[in-house]
């Protein structure tokens, strides 16, 4: 297999691609092995302007294109992607740590999504609506203009993906910022997006200190629609940035999963389903199943299981085939990690398993279980974004749906049991954006992604996801 890191790390602007000359630099690292991958650019108050402009004329282009010819562009971006497909997974697992694998998958839903958003611009549909004779009103859909997005690393290709496809199926000209930690893959992504014959000006990407970037770009007039991914404080910061002009936004922020488990539950397939799910990308997931709430007749007998699950994982390098999970993505989550377990283990949680680093220069540590985690154990009200899952025991319905909704998060919540009148009442009862009910899987191309409370508002993917595109204008003809 090719592990060579084959992309070259640049801004787009305008249509061309620009190198370091003499900007600012960020040193991007392999987690596996903390060595240094190559040198990414940072882009200059300057380069900004200048993608701001080049958008509001890419925007005028694109917008009066029509859907066939939008979508055309976006059908062979897809056909791109898939064509590239091992070097660009390549890229991603080297730069983020993710086994290849699973960066083949992420690479495969992209393009699906993509292939979607093609066809789906082609459904933006308004209506006529009743008035007398002579006279007439109807209703429009049209795009609501330039848009900036900005994207994490935990899943580079898909992320930027997810919100480029919907504004160019929707018309809108679009920067985008990935993130400096994984940014060769989207680089990529982009790179088929503009292979694929988009107009210069119509989709900008730019790197930089994601504060600077995002204060001079949200305050520009040119921007009417944000879109973030990333943690509750900042996507908190980046609404009030966007109210000074009237800007909408998108917001997909962070969450803290419930998993709740009832004694009818399938036992043989929901202990291997969840482990699975919850050590995916190491646990850096938005969705990742995090707080088990198991009932009490079945619960030692699940961590039992459930451990001996999780001590079969391989922990290794991405590009190894052997490998089940990949380092963190850089060095601060091992830190973060590190200090909440700590924090646990004091408040009286059992470790199960794990609960330490591991592997020399590159940023691993080891799948955690913490069980009869308190309730005023940091862990169990923070988000803790990487490879722990903690457990609780519960005698109830009503118990267990109390600790779903005891925090702020609605982001994604599962269920399993066998008892159809009980998921019913779940699906009804949770506070969440989205719900498993005897299932992990969370994204669909043709379904909203989004949660309510603190984990945000809006939806990705789905005709969802190209609504918050979208403006609506009513013309009334006498």
């Amino acid at each position: 297999m090719n592990e060579r890191y084959e992309t070259t790390l640049s801004l787009h602007i305008d249509g061309e691609w620009i190198g370091t000359g003499d900007r600012q630099t960020h040193d991007v690292v392999n987690p596996a092995t903390g060595d240094v991958l190559g040198v990414l650019p940072m882009a200059t108050a300057d380069d900004l302007d200048r993608a701001l402009d080049a958008s509001a004329r890419g925007y005028r282009i694109w917008r009066a294109k029509t859907a066939d010819e939008r979508g055309a562009v976006l059908t062979i971006a897809a056909r791109l992607l898939r064509e590239r497909a091992d070097r660009i997974a390549t890229i991603a697992t080297l730069e983020q740590g993710k086994p290849f694998a699973e960066a083949k998958g992420e690479l495969a839903y992209t393009a699906a999504l993509i292939d979607w958003y093609a066809a789906e611009a082609k459904r933006v549909y308004g209506r006529v609506l009743q008035r007398p004779a002579g006279s007439r009103s109807v209703v429009v859909k049209e795009p609501v203009g330039p848009a900036v997005a900005f994207c994490p690393w935990n899943f580079p290709i898909l992320n930027p993906a997810r919100k480029i496809a919907p504004a160019l199926a929707a018309g809108c000209s679009m920067i985008v910022k990935p993130p400096e930690e994984a940014p060769g893959s989207a680089i990529e992504v982009v790179r088929c997006f503009i292979d694929a014959g988009l107009p210069n000006g119509v989709l900008g990407m730019v790197f930089g200190v994601p504060d600077t970037v995002s204060r001079h770009l949200i305050s520009s007039p040119i921007i009417r629609k944000i879109s973030f991914t990333g943690s509750v404080p900042v996507g908190k910061h980046l609404m009030k940035l966007a109210a000074d002009g009237m800007k909408r936004t998108t917001m997909e922020l962070g969450g803290h999963s419930p998993v709740l488990i009832f004694d009818d539950c399938d036992f043989e397939k929901t202990v291997p389903m969840l482990a699975a799910a919850k050590f995916r990308n190491a646990g850096q997931v938005c969705v990742s199943p995090t707080r088990f709430y198991v009932q009490e007749g079945i619960y030692e007998r699940f961590a039992k299981a459930f451990v001996e699950r999780v001590d079969k994982i391989n922990l290794g390098s991405g590009m190894d085939a052997a490998t089940n999970m990949g380092p963190l993505a850089n060095p601060r989550r091992p830190d973060a990690i590190e200090a909440m377990v700590a924090d646990a283990t004091k408040a009286g949680a059992r470790l199960a398993t794990g609960g330490e680093r591991s592997g020399g220069d590159g940023f691993f540590y080891r799948p955690t279980v913490l069980l009869d985690v308190p309730l005023e154990a940091r862990i169990m009200n923070d988000e803790p974004f990487g490879p722990v899952a903690m457990m609780r025991p519960f005698k109830t319905l009503d118990d267990a749906v109390e600790q779903a909704n005891r925090l702020p998060y609605g982001l994604a919540a599962y269920c399993f049991t066998e008892n159809g009148r009980r998921q019913l009442l779940l699906g009804d009862a949770i506070e969440s954006g989205m719900i498993g009910i005897n299932t992990v899987g969370m994204s669909a191309v043709d379904a909203p992604f989004g949660g309510v409370k603190d984990s945000g508002h809006g939806s990705e993917d789905g005709p969802e996801g190209l609504d918050v595109f979208l403006v609506t204008k009513a013309i009334h003809q006498a």
